[in-house]
């Protein structure tokens, strides 16, 4: 007589196939009318894990961890107390995921050296679990080289090249850190990883591609991705992980109106299950309303990236430096630098020295144009040396050395053109031009302004073919753009012609005002047009 099938058999059928939303709903089906075992409920953990339900993988992992610990199964036991902590901590949940870290940590301590060992130490030295919060440390590479040597297994290797790659990034190797890194991902690709630890493997690489700025290198593994993801099925969690990437991508290229509502959908459907990718999303999509002068979605984009665990300067921060106020938008900035990596530090230089020239505190600016300098050299990043170009063209022009700043920038132009970042590309555009204006090259000057002008309005832009580099001898202690401000409300323009004439918002036409009258002592609108018909007015029509 044949043996009857058990209840949960089309579930585990389904998850064989990936079809994950029928494993999950015959696993419901089946715990309303017996017991479930411990594999049952693994399953269908991982199930609603890969359908991007976290909630709902945590609590069934959990339960499964009992289970797997009473029937004194260790092994998967600590296996499952890791994937939570994975899990947990992905989703930003860094405590709880570290207290099953510990509890992993406790079962492993009398084991002898396996796989298990090197995710731990994986997990450890990524998310900076132990007490010194340190991440990629030389410890955890020798200890991953250790247990690569001596438990064989791809799945240690992979992790290893992995730790050894991001150790050597940090320290300022790029070449043998991506050629490590670059390894590994073709391992996960290949699934000789877990899935969710390869998961978690690939978008590290591809954030780590991020922040040296080296987006081709992104693009390239960011479809790699989405074809392994693709594997798993177009509802599993890691397809929209790959879509928010290259959504991302597409809004650097300047893909705005294809990918707006897209950012937000993917973005909202993330923040569950994995909060900082998702944070990164609605950054980006921050700083694509900030370019198109939407404030008040600039603001919600950037408060639902920090409620994500991603800190939102400094797009932020040069939000409120356009809306009139460089010492807050400096102060957002210095605060943001604080305790951060070298590396982590590099993407804020570049518009913390054009907010510190807008301040007029002329000292840091140049501390962080050299520190960022210092960084292109370091880790030999092409992106980083753009930022470093812009960096020092606006020094160079602020000091009023305009040929000198033409050179930096006209750098800075091909390598966004070449790169295919519109955005960056039409700034520096409107930089070079105003570094022309200072060199005396007005024929120059009106082309690269017009170039800038009309990317702008390709892109939907604000046309931000003005510069601001703080106070100079013609404007008294104003920045260049309350020297506009005020030079248009001089010939009668009300805020919002002003505003009209400059592209910016009546508010912050209002802002500026209000900062002109402080810095020159006057209380009305009448007083500080004298002011600039009769001091530096004159002397900027001389």
């Amino acid at each position: 007589m044949p043996a009857t099938p058990a209840p949960t058999a089309p579930a585990h059928e389904a998850y064989a196939r990936r079809e994950w939303l029928a494993a999950a709903q015959h696993f419901e089906s089946s715990a309303t009318t017996g017991t479930l075992t411990a594999d049952d409920v693994t399953a269908w953990s991982r199930a609603a894990w890969w359908l991007g339900r976290p909630d709902e993988a945590l609590t069934l992992a959990e339960r499964a961890y009992g289970q797997l610990r009473d029937a004194g199964r260790e092994e998967d036991a600590i296996a499952t107390a890791l994937r939570i902590a994975l899990v947990r901590a992905t989703r930003g949940d860094v405590t709880v995921g570290a207290a099953w870290w510990r509890r992993a940590q406790g079962l492993l301590r009398d084991r002898p050296d396996g796989p298990l060992h090197a995710y731990s130490t994986y997990l450890d030295t990524s998310l900076g679990l132990t007490t010194d919060g340190s991440t990629w440390s030389p410890s955890s590479v020798a200890r991953l080289a250790e247990l690569s040597r001596s438990v064989r297994s791809p799945e240690v290797e992979i992790l290893s090249q992995v730790v050894s790659g991001m150790a050597a990034i940090a320290t300022g190797d790029m070449a043998r850190g991506f050629e490590l890194l670059d390894e590994a991902m073709l391992g996960v690709v290949t699934d000789e990883l877990e899935p969710e630890w390869g998961g978690d493997v690939l978008c590290t690489t591809i954030h780590a591609c991020h922040e040296l700025a080296d987006l081709r290198r992104m693009s390239d593994w960011t479809r790699s991705t989405e074809a392994w993801a693709a594997r798993f099925g177009s509802d599993a969690v890691y397809a929209g992980v790959c879509r928010v990437h290259r959504l991302e991508l597409r809004s650097i290229e300047g893909q705005w109106p294809a990918v707006e509502d897209d950012l937000v959908r993917e973005c909202a459907a993330l923040e569950d299950g994995n909060a900082w990718i998702a944070g990164e999303g609605w950054y980006q999509l921050g700083e694509l309303k900030r370019h198109q002068g939407d404030i008040a979605a600039a603001r919600e984009a950037y408060g639902r990236a920090r409620s994500c665990g991603i800190d939102p300067v400094p797009g932020e921060a040069l939000l409120v430096l356009e809306e009139g106020a460089p010492g807050r938008a400096l102060s957002m900035v210095k605060y943001a630098l604080e305790g951060r990596s070298p590396l982590a530090r590099v993407r804020l230089l570049r518009p913390g020295t054009e907010i510190a020239l807008a301040a007029a505190d002329l000292a840091i600016a140049h501390v962080w144009a050299e520190e960022l300098r210092g960084a292109a050299r370091r880790w030999t990043s092409p992106g980083f040396a753009a930022w470093a170009d812009a960096a020092d063209g606006m020094i160079a022009l602020r000091d009023g050395r305009g040929d000198v700043a033409a050179a930096f920038f006209s750098a800075a132009v091909d390598y966004h053109h070449r790169h295919r970042q519109r955005c960056e590309h039409a700034r520096a555009l409107a930089w070079l031009a105003a570094s022309y204006d200072a060199s005396g090259n007005a024929d120059a000057a009106d082309h690269a302004r017009d170039m800038a002008a009309e990317q702008f309005r390709t892109l939907g832009a604000l046309a931000r073919v003005t510069v601001d580099v703080g106070g100079t001898p013609d404007t008294g202690p104003l920045t260049a753009r309350e020297a506009e401000v005020l030079a248009a409300v001089a010939q009668g323009a009300s805020n919002r012609e002003v505003a009209e004439r400059l592209f910016i918002s009546d508010k912050t036409v209002g802002r500026h005002l209000a900062n002109i009258y402080v810095k020159l002592d006057v209380g009305t609108r009448t007083a500080a047009a004298a002011w600039w018909r009769d001091g530096a007015g004159a002397r900027a029509r001389e």
